[in-house]
């Protein structure tokens, strides 16, 4: 009942005003000691508000961070006594003086930690219903809570940073690639469906019954026609689209930093896009990357990780068994086509629940199973599996991992891509579990020497690893129609962390190779016309070698971030169900709207 009191006495001074020419001298993290004295204005939202009888203490904040302000009944006694109606998240101006704060009420973790504003006059620009979250960092929201409300979410400090950083990051990149000469070209959003990749976004044309748009998964064919229009150098931060199953680290719509060259090989390439990165994130965190990346080929990787985007953070390598065990009488690993061991050190004081919970992680990658080996104390080993093991089968498993007392051993054994895909996430589960990852290091890697085709058994036929525009490598043409699974692609991916966060290619120029890569790829002249038939004529017109490189920014400013996923750092994320909570986006449309597309409307049956 008092509450309600003291609710209605002070409804007098929630009267909404107006700025009325008052104009903002600094942010919410500006102020320091140097500034004691001073007359300022600040705008902004109320944190927290605390009453101590005679003073009360409102803490501002903005996007830059928070300022301590203080209504004192000395100092003005009608800002003080209309402060009472003040409450969280209020809109509030403030003009005051920046003063000294008392001893012991410092607070070393604020840039404005030594400091008070003083209160002699205030507005209250706009009042505000209880949010359904707090707004500080450490919540207990529900992702599903806050993605609903994510106008209130990006109130929140850390997010708020971490899109701060990214228009420095963005900032950064323009600066770097106008410095070479690159210019910034807008490339259609409305474009031709070409089906070699992810499902497209479709758009139906009103203008053209029948027909329809696609929203583009990248500005791939754009660029080479900029290549061959002659601008030499391309880039945009460009947003993509892609209709596919979400999985966490996935959004439909994501953005890029894209780029093209011309006259260029693969190391012009790499060493731009190398030099972008350290730049990036010199001027964005002040970390300095190594002055070389190094480099890994795509069969390296996936011999000693298991993927093409390998945490390099720490050590932890796969081996490949399946000679040791080719025909042993252990038949899950005698018949398989690729057995794998992964070598824990100091591993074995896992306990069996944490290895049966390892299983079930790995059943996610297609794997029926997790086989263990503990190394006992006295060298001995410790498994169920041992016991089909024949005394030269362990003897050899023993020389190749080289294990110790305290160790455990995990086997993979199946088909090539699931033991690998198991093995590899594995991998970076124990690597958290036992401390091994440096979370304050960035690792980034070069992975090259990709395969230029794969086969896929649903179509029967090879597709294209990246793109059909890829060139192949130096002297092997031929190997694209008699070796297509040998054939090696002059394409490079940038990893870090772990993370692919870009990737790129040289691409084919003459018409004669891209007829040859389309024959590869079972794709006949007539369809080749109606999918890329300006590109087909592009190509007869003197298209100069070309080749660039993509990054994914949402990627890149996670990893900057720190953040664990790459909602943190999209203003407006959809759930891994495609859905914005927030405008309950995708949504039924007007059936008016819908026959003017020519598309069918299903009448609503009255009950």
């Amino acid at each position: 009942m008092s509450e309600q009191i003291e609710e209605r006495d002070y409804d007098e001074y929630r009267v909404i005003e107006s700025l009325g020419g008052w104009k903002r001298t600094h942010t919410c993290n500006d102020l320091t000691a140097a500034n004691l004295g001073d007359q300022v204005l600040l705008m902004g939202w109320v944190q927290f508000r605390r009453d101590h009888g005679g003073l009360i203490f409102i803490d501002l904040r903005d996007r830059e961070g928070l300022t301590q302000v203080v209504f004192s009944p000395e100092h003005s006694s009608e800002a003080h006594e209309r402060a009472h109606a003040i409450r969280s998240e209020y809109v509030v101006a403030i003009k005051g003086q920046v003063r000294e704060r008392p001893e012991g009420m410092r607070n070393a973790n604020l840039k404005t930690g030594e400091i008070e504003i003083v209160v002699d006059e205030w507005k209250l620009l706009n009042t505000s219903d209880t949010p359904p979250f707090a707004i500080e960092d450490r919540i207990e929201a529900s992702e599903m809570l806050r993605l609903k409300y994510r106008f209130l979410d990006l109130r929140r400090p850390g997010l708020a940073k971490n899109f701060i950083l990214r228009n420095k990051a963005a900032q950064s990149v323009r600066r770097y690639l106008d410095g070479l000469g690159f210019l910034e070209v807008e490339t259609p959003v409305l474009t031709k469906s070409t089906p070699e990749g992810a499902r497209d976004f479709l758009v139906p044309s009103r203008l053209n019954n029948g027909e329809f748009y696609a929203l583009p998964q990248s500005p791939q064919l754009f660029k080479q026609m900029l290549m061959v229009s002659g601008l030499d150098r391309y880039f945009q931060i460009v947003k993509c689209f892609r209709d596919e199953d979400l999985r966490a680290d996935r959004q439909p719509e994501f953005t890029q930093i894209d780029i093209e060259m011309s006259f260029v090989d693969e190391e012009q390439v790499m060493s731009m896009a190398e030099e972008m990165v350290r730049t990036v994130f010199r001027e964005t965190i002040g970390k300095n990357l190594p002055a070389e990346f190094p480099r890994m080929t795509y069969s390296d990787a996936m011999r000693d990780y298991g993927c093409d985007k390998p945490d390099v953070r720490f050590d932890l390598k796969l081996q490949e068994a399946s000679d040791i065990f080719r025909g042993s009488d252990f038949k899950v690993f005698g018949g398989a086509e690729l057995v794998k061991v992964l070598r824990v050190p100091a591993g074995a004081e896992l306990s069996r629940k944490e290895i049966d919970e390892y299983t079930k992680f790995v059943e996610i990658y297609g794997s029926k199973g997790l086989a263990w080996i503990k190394v006992k104390e006295d060298g001995g080993w410790q498994s169920p599996i041992v016991k089909f093991f024949s005394e030269e089968e362990c003897s050899k498993l023993k020389e190749l991992t080289s294990c110790e007392p305290g160790d455990i051993l995990f086997f993979q054994a199946g088909a090539a891509d699931i033991v690998n895909a198991a093995l590899a996430a594995l991998r970076l589960k124990l690597g958290e579990r036992f401390g091994l990852i440096d979370e304050s290091e960035f690792a980034p890697l070069w992975v090259t020497d990709f395969p230029l085709l794969e086969y896929n058994p649903d179509e029967k036929r090879y597709v294209a690893r990246h793109h059909p525009f890829t060139s192949p490598q130096e002297g092997q043409i031929d190997q694209i129609t008699d070796k297509p699974d040998e054939a090696l692609a002059r394409a490079y991916d940038i990893v870090l962390n772990g993370y692919e966060v870009g990737g790129g290619s040289i691409r084919i120029h003459t018409p004669e190779m891209q007829q040859k890569m389309f024959a590869a790829l079972g794709i006949g002249e007539e369809e080749a016309r109606a999918k890329f038939g300006f590109l087909m004529d592009a190509l007869k017109f003197g298209a100069p070698p070309h080749g660039g490189i993509a990054f994914g920014l949402d990627r890149l400013i996670m990893i900057l971030c720190g953040a664990k996923s790459i909602r943190d750092v999209i203003a407006f994320p959809k759930t891994q169900k495609a859905t914005c909570l927030m405008t309950e986006a995708p949504s039924e449309v007007a059936s008016t709207q819908l026959r003017e597309l020519g598309i069918r409307v299903r009448e609503k049956k009255e009950l």
